[in-house]
């Protein structure tokens, strides 16, 4: 998923030459991504210790991406009172926070305990999101900014392409012989404290090098001079929604980020189901990447057919295609069910990016109003899984739970014909 900032800033010399502070900056986006990519895996590990159906596992993205709707619009406003650097201090501090907070979790055995770990660990994603981009934009001329950006989100991809194969291996790979459901009063609360240790375990290195990068980045608390910020209209900027294209743009967000989130969450489950690919938890864990480094590859060929055909028309294509996969999958079985899903991935690639770009076209002196709703959009990844989840069980089958992702992907492909021409 692309992240952007509701943030504007501005320095005496207009950027800032840091070579190393730029390296840091990489590793935000790196590691904020991988983080967010981590729910895949560690969704079906506490839907088996905590004997949960999928909509009681769909909340560990309902309260990760809640904190888009709660924590964006203060968190923006956090960043323009103490500045970039101290913000993305800030928010790197609640993410290693809501990291140590799964040792209790893990000690308690107590799922709404991990729930709210994940809650203050977004927390803290959403504010690093808030500062990334506009700083990254900073650290060096404006000519390239550009580049910069694209090559920071390449970063962002690479994060969430590893840390779910990595995640799998010490997360999923230690599962006991017995299952939770065959326990009952102390030795389920001793097996749930056990089983949980291997995430605490990867957790608590994330905490480390969160804590290192910054320390790091408080080193450049002041490097940028002048610093200054535009006041935003916060709310008030809702007004907004009644244009029809930044409206229906915003919904699309919503409708994308969910669908996106959706699908990464019920990859695991998915194919470990005997008709598709009967694979091990680990092994299904560890094919999480092939759905994200899609992303991540076609961001690299998107940019180069945007250039040439309409985004309104190739976002269409790319929807379109994402629903025949979804079809496409659930109507066949074995490996081409399987990877079929996971394709998906390259599909998603340009979408948030193009939707973003065509919703805020021409918006002006309210283009940050528009970054800020968009933000709090992304809300859109706590809804739509848990719905997902709610049919699953209502229903029995995670393919035609799929149903849901397939309609917001028609409602975006609706969008992207809609916006094939230039505001």
């Amino acid at each position: 998923m692309v992240s952007y900032s509701t943030a504007d800033a501005a320095t005496e010399s207009g950027h800032i030459d840091a070579p190393q502070l730029r390296l840091f900056v990489m590793a935000l986006f790196f590691i904020f991504g991988g983080i967010t990519s981590l729910n895949d895996v560690i969704i079906p590990k506490l839907k088996e210790l905590f004997t949960l159906n999928y909509t009681q596992a769909m909340l560990v993205q309902f309260c990760f991406f809640t904190a888009y709707l709660v924590i964006g619009i203060p968190g923006a406003r956090l960043v323009k009172r103490i500045g970039y650097m101290r913000g993305a201090v800030a928010g790197l501090l609640a993410m290693m926070t809501g990291c140590l907070l799964f040792i209790p979790a893990s000690r308690s055995a107590s799922y709404p305990v991990f729930l709210f770990a994940l809650f203050v660990l977004a927390s803290g994603v959403v504010i690093v999101q808030v500062v990334s981009n506009p700083l990254i934009s900073l650290l060096g001329p404006a000519k390239t900014s550009h580049s910069r950006l694209t090559f920071a989100q390449a970063f962002n991809s690479l994060g969430t392409t590893i840390f779910p194969y990595f995640g799998s291996i010490l997360i999923l790979g230690g599962l006991a012989a017995v299952s939770a459901d065959q326990l009952s009063g102390v030795e389920l609360d001793a097996y749930r404290t056990a089983e949980t240790q291997a995430i605490v375990s990867g957790y608590l290195g994330l905490a480390v090098a969160l804590a290192i990068v910054a320390g790091v980045v408080w080193m450049f608390r002041n490097a940028l001079k002048g610093e200054s910020h535009k006041e935003s209209s916060g709310l008030a900027g809702l007004d907004m929604l009644k244009r029809p294209r930044f409206g229906y743009g915003a919904l699309c967000i919503f409708l994308y980020v969910g669908a996106e989130v959706a699908i990464g969450s019920l990859i695991v489950n998915y194919l470990m189901q005997s008709h598709v690919m009967g694979l091990g938890e680990q092994a299904a864990g560890k094919l999480i990447g092939f759905y994200w480094g899609g992303a991540m590859v076609g961001r690299f060929i998107g940019s180069a057919i945007l250039r040439m055909i309409s985004p309104g028309k190739v976002l269409a294509f790319a929807a379109i295609a994402a629903i025949a996969l979804i079809l496409f999958s659930t109507q066949t079985s074995g490996t081409a069910s399987g990877y079929s899903l996971l394709a998906i991935g390259l599909a998603n690639a340009i979408m948030f990016p193009t939707i973003f770009s065509l919703a805020c076209e021409k918006l002006g002196p309210r283009a940050a109003d528009g970054s800020g709703i968009i933000n709090v959009a992304i809300f859109g990844g706590a809804v739509i899984p848990l719905l997902t989840g709610v049919i699953a069980d209502t229903i029995g089958s995670l393919g035609t739970a799929l149903i849901l992702p397939a309609i917001c992907y028609a409602i975006i492909a609706g969008f992207g014909w809609f916006a094939r021409k230039e505001a």
